[in-house]
């Protein structure tokens, strides 16, 4: 992939509008990590998106 991934110009349709992106993940001495999340939300709106995003960092062990 490529380092100024993702983008939403080219992005916005990976995985027919159910996905989320994230890259340029790197270390930060201040926030730990910085990184960027391209998420799709015409299908399920803006709410719907962030839950699944919230549910997927409690299954991954992000948060409790």
């Amino acid at each position: 992939p490529a380092a100024d991934r993702p983008q939403p110009r080219h992005d916005v349709d990976y995985g027919d509008g159910m996905t989320v992106s994230v890259g340029r993940l790197r270390p930060c001495g201040v926030l730990d990590w910085k990184f960027t999340v391209l998420s799709h939300n015409v299908i399920r709106g803006a709410a719907g998106g962030a839950l699944l995003n919230a549910e997927l960092l409690r299954a991954q062990g992000y948060v409790e």
